[in-house]
């Protein structure tokens, strides 16, 4: 086999575990209402948990991980990680009640913790230095594609009846992933770089407490006692976390480096794009569900269009780049994402699929502009050696950002749900979910219900699209005024000076 043939096969094995474990943060979206009407009668804070607590495992633990990586090897990592994805996922596709779902959603956020950064750390280690590049963009690109394959392959096998399915389903996948990267993947040079379990712990401590906050806030409530201490300790620990960083011989992960305003630029920037595009899938399946009638599997399906900028686009990014400038790049990026998701929410139940599917393909556009851009910038900003470190630190953005687009469409859509019900409706049975409202009125008012999540959904999209705008404005305003204060680059790999 050629050398260019197996960096292929291995690119396209790295990307297909992307795929996995990020299509499983989707995915799970799809099955909150066979779970709800499940024999395991989970109460509404347990939905939540249900699916979050796979993303809140996920991001808190992936920057250790790919430290772990680079400190005891980057395959060896990636298959253990493979092995726990495919043992919390039988799990939960096992168990009897919720507490051991939810043991199981841990255990598989800890595997996908330990995928995610090590795919890409193997894969910048086997590429040529002129392939880095366009390696990077293919990789970045997967974390979009992998959100829209969730959608769509878990319709395809929620279609057949059982949420226990959708889990049992990753088990084999995840096994056969181990196998192949057993066989294709390289071993790459350790590094002897101590790892830091202080720095470690108080990171994890810090995300954790703010990503509570953040789960929380549409259940409890942003002034709640629970939000507010959630914020407060993740404040506390994170101010720990950066002088005791500071003080290390080893940092896990130096915070001098969000000195450099490219780094800070990208972390928002990737944060952003993560906050619009998952806020976005969050809605998407109950919209297409209530608002247009779709069945489960139509619903995975329709999310479809905005894939095709990503696959058709992502490898020309840099050369895009490189022709028009990375600011210009970047703006386009936040513009489309932005300007798409505003155009979403003009969409009603009367309004043609066709139309809402060309508003996909608006913000598919921005997100296969930012993608690449925005992770080589991130990847261009640490040495080889913290090649983990940096993919982790990309993951993280993008953990941190779903979370906060959930749970802050959540917020909007909620409040105006139960506000634009019919007052006879709200004042009878204060339902604050469509499930409720259709359970406990007549179906005659089934039309009213729709009309009133379709306007809630309307306004998180609204808010979540302007959020989007005024947020990637500042990411460009940070770039153009580091050009001004001296910083200069001329390509995407070295973004983290420009940005």
């Amino acid at each position: 086999m050629s050398p260019s043939v197996a960096t292929r096969g291995l690119l396209a094995l790295m990307c297909a575990c992307v795929v996995l474990v990020v299509g499983m943060v989707a995915a799970i979206n799809l099955a909150v209402p066979m779970l709800a009407a499940s024999a395991l009668r989970p109460s509404a804070s347990a939905l939540v948990w249900i699916v979050d607590t796979y993303v809140i495992v996920f991001a808190c633990l992936v920057i250790p991980a790919g430290a772990a990586g680079d400190r005891f090897g980057r395959k060896g990592v990636l298959l253990t990680g493979l092995a726990l994805f495919a043992v919390g996922a039988l799990l939960s596709a096992t168990a009897p009640n919720v507490a051991l779902l939810l043991a199981g959603r841990a255990i598989t956020g800890m595997g996908a913790a330990a995928v995610l950064p090590n795919t890409l750390s193997v894969l910048l280690h086997a590429a040529p230095a002129e392939r880095k590049g366009a390696t990077i963009a293919t990789w970045a690109s997967m974390t979009g594609i992998g959100g829209v394959v969730g959608n769509v392959g878990g319709g395809t096998i929620l279609a057949g009846g059982s949420w226990r399915w959708l889990f049992a389903a990753a088990v084999p996948i995840a096994l056969v992933l181990g196998l192949l990267v057993g066989r294709v993947a390289p071993v790459s040079p350790r590094h002897d770089r101590r790892l830091d379990p202080v720095g470690a712990v108080l990171l994890v401590g810090a995300s954790i407490a703010l990503l509570l906050g953040i789960v929380q806030g549409p259940e409890a409530g942003w002034d709640s006692g629970v939000v507010i201490a959630g914020f407060v300790c993740a404040a506390v620990l994170f101010t720990v976390w950066t002088f005791v960083e500071l003080k290390v011989g080893h940092p896990l992960l130096d915070p001098r480096l969000f000195r450099v305003p490219g780094l800070r630029s990208a972390c928002l920037g990737m944060t952003t794009v993560f906050f619009g595009m998952f806020a976005l899938f969050y809605v998407n399946a109950s919209f297409l569900q209530y608002g247009k009638e779709f069945g489960v599997l139509e619903t995975g399906l329709g999310i479809v269009p905005l894939t095709i900028p990503i696959i058709l686009a992502a490898r020309h990014v840099g050369r895009l780049a490189q022709r028009i400038g990375l600011d210009t790049t970047i703006a386009l990026a936040f513009a489309f994402v932005g300007c798409g998701l505003l155009g979403l929410s003009t969409s009603g139940t009367q309004t043609p699929y066709t139309e809402y599917a060309g508003w996909l393909v608006v913000t598919g556009i921005g997100v296969a502009l930012a993608l690449p851009t925005l992770s080589a910038a991130i990847a261009g900003s640490l040495p080889p050696e913290q090649a983990g470190v940096g993919a982790g630190l990309q993951a993280t953005t993008r953990e941190f950002g779903s979370a906060l687009g959930v749970a802050v469409i959540g917020t909007v859509l909620t409040a105006r749900f139960a506000a634009a019900l019919p007052s006879d409706i709200r004042a009878a049975h204060d339902p604050h979910t469509v499930a409720q409202a259709l359970a406990a009125t007549a179906p005659d008012r089934t039309a009213d219900i729709v009309a009133a999540f379709v306007s809630g959904t309307d306004a998180g999209l609204r808010v979540v699209g302007v959020s989007v705008l005024v947020l990637g404005g500042l990411v460009v305003l940070q770039s153009l005024m580091s050009r001004r204060g001296g910083s200069r680059s001329s390509s995407p790999d070295t973004a983290a000076h420009t940005m």
